[in-house]
């Protein structure tokens, strides 16, 4: 599908448009380009020539030409979808993204690039030229004869006078889309509402086969294994389901080699592609089986909890523990496609929901902090029952552009360092203490959990060896904690075991245990 840039003269559609092309892999078109050599002069001589009725009717050919050709990123012109058929077409063939931005940004724009926008008068200063006959009018009226159109719109964002790979990074929040490489071929990541009825389509489109093997776990294939099949089925291919015990305990060789048999009575060969459906459990073993069947295989990862979204379900990394320690068998086993469902997180116990969270202050302290502003939405977390599901979270339309907010820290490190070879090293932030503690509970502190008071211990030695912002670990336990999560290890927990599994961490280089120290909020450092 394609995507269309919309929005007031100024607001950056080409710009923006140019990079975010640029970082999913798909051509840009820019719509008044296309009509200018068409016609073969100036968006002004068109004007001038054949008026705004000419123009308009260039544009709707240009437009469903556009819509024709293969997918791509298409910069619309500011009046592009006023016309109702025009914004069938565009609704019909892709998402549309709308930019919003005050009169006062687009008039500096505007003035930098003056005489190219026939229906905008040319400002002076700091004032606007009074419209004169033929000269056009100042974009703040134009701005107010329109705002109820460029409003109709439901995916918009906030563009102003920030460098362009800052909103480029907002626009991918909001449509929920990245496109991750560097580790073999390039993968597609979505984000949104209902995106499990679209498995078909996509499936078909990767050009997986005519049969695969769906794999999820005691909860997620009774929720979402039959709807996954249907909308697989509806296409013609054949699935079949097989189901894992759910837990952490199941995350094992033994699981993994349970698989197998399961794909050979399928019928799995090289050319097909088998499916994870639910959280990082599933995701790490179906990965890895499939990185091992026939020496490997392709899988599509449908992750369900919000920590397989934000973190796990991301990157490629597969495998299983071992009893001595997490994550020590494994492989770098891309997918070819994560389609992030986040009605399923409306299912998703509140204790699940928490460890999620907890990856996504983990990702805002490694390089957003300003994805911590959107925590308050889940202060309902800290005193409900935590094995109650997330119902409120069901249709909640801030959901899925959190989701995609949080998932963006960890698409850019691993865009930069695939294979973990220096910068991605950050992404384990509160891990190696948090391995420990998992392991010598026995998995009754979860990851997530875990996950918060490894950050918040790793705080603290970094604030004791001078390397952190003093006041950063309390800062961090207020957090974690105003979200329901542990700050401080279980008691009776044997500290000797703990320690005992992290010299076992698979993170060790040149025998001894490296550890990712926070430094600040939006800073951390590897060593």
């Amino acid at each position: 599908m394609h995507l269309f840039l919309y929005g007031p003269p100024g607001s950056g559609k080409s710009t923006i448009g140019h990079i975010l092309a640029s970082r999913l892999g798909l051509p840009f078109v820019d719509l008044d380009a296309v009509i200018v050599a068409s016609a073969k002069q100036t968006i002004r001589g068109i004007f001038a020539c054949e008026g705004e009725t000419g123009f308009r009717a260039r544009e709707s050919a240009a437009l469903a030409s556009a819509i024709a050709d293969p997918p791509s990123v298409i910069g619309l012109g500011g009046g592009a979808l006023l016309k109702p058929e025009n914004r069938a077409q565009a609704e019909s063939a892709g998402e549309i993204l709308c930019f919003d931005a005050d009169a006062a940004t687009l008039e500096g724009r505007v003035a930098r690039a003056p005489g190219v926008r026939p229906l905008l008068s040319t400002p002076v200063s700091d004032c606007v030229q009074p419209p004169q006959a033929g000269q056009g009018k100042p974009i703040s009226q134009l701005l107010a004869e329109r705002a109820a159109h460029y409003a109709s719109f439901p995916r918009r964002v906030k563009v102003s006078d920030r460098p362009p790979e800052e909103t480029a990074d907002d626009t991918q929040a909001a449509l929920g889309l990245y496109r991750v490489s560097g580790m073999g071929s390039a993968y597609t990541v979505c984000v949104g509402d209902g995106l499990l009825d679209t498995l078909g389509a996509r499936f078909r489109e990767l050009g997986c086969g005519d049969r695969t093997v769906i794999v999820g776990d005691s909860h997620t294939l009774p929720l979402y294994g039959e709807r996954a099949a249907a909308s697989l089925r509806a296409l013609g291919v054949t699935v079949s389901l097989a189901e894992i015990p759910a837990g952490e305990a199941t995350k094992t060789i033994a699981t993994v080699a349970s698989l197998w048999p399961a794909f050979l009575k399928a019928g799995i060969e090289r050319g097909h592609a088998v499916i994870a459906l639910g959280g990082g459990v599933v995701g790490d073993l179906t990965g890895f089986a499939a990185a091992t069947w026939l020496r490997g295989v392709r899988w599509v990862g449908l992750p369900t909890t919000l920590l397989a979204m934000v973190d796990s379900g991301l990157g490629g990394k597969t495998g299983a523990d071992l009893p001595e320690g997490k994550n020590l068998v494994g492989a770098f086993h891309p997918p070819s496609l994560v389609l992030a469902d986040t009605a399923t997180l409306a299912t998703l116990p509140v204790r699940e929901l928490r460890c999620g969270l907890a990856e996504a202050v983990k990702h805002a302290v490694i390089g957003d902090p300003g994805l911590l502003d959107t925590l308050p939405r889940f202060a309902f977390c800290k005193n409900s029952d935590a094995a109650a599901p997330c119902a409120s979270l069901s249709g909640a339309a801030w959901l899925a552009p959190f989701v995609a907010r949080a998932m963006a820290v960890k698409v850019r490190v691993i865009q930069q360092d695939p294979f973990e070879k220096g910068l991605r090293a950050a992404l384990n932030l509160g891990h190696t203490i948090g391995h420990g503690i998992e392991k010598a509970t026995r998995f009754s502190v979860r990851h997530g959990e875990a996950v918060a008071i490894g950050t918040v211990l790793e705080a603290r030695l970094a604030e004791e060896l001078g390397l952190a912002q003093p006041g950063l670990a309390a800062q961090l336990a207020g957090l974690f904690s105003g979200l329901g999560l542990p700050v401080a290890p279980p008691p009776g927990i044997d500290l000797a075991e703990v320690l005992a599994a992290m010299t076992l961490d698979k993170k060790k280089a040149d025998g001894k245990v490296r550890f990712a120290l926070p430094v600040r909020l939006g800073e951390v450092r590897t060593g």
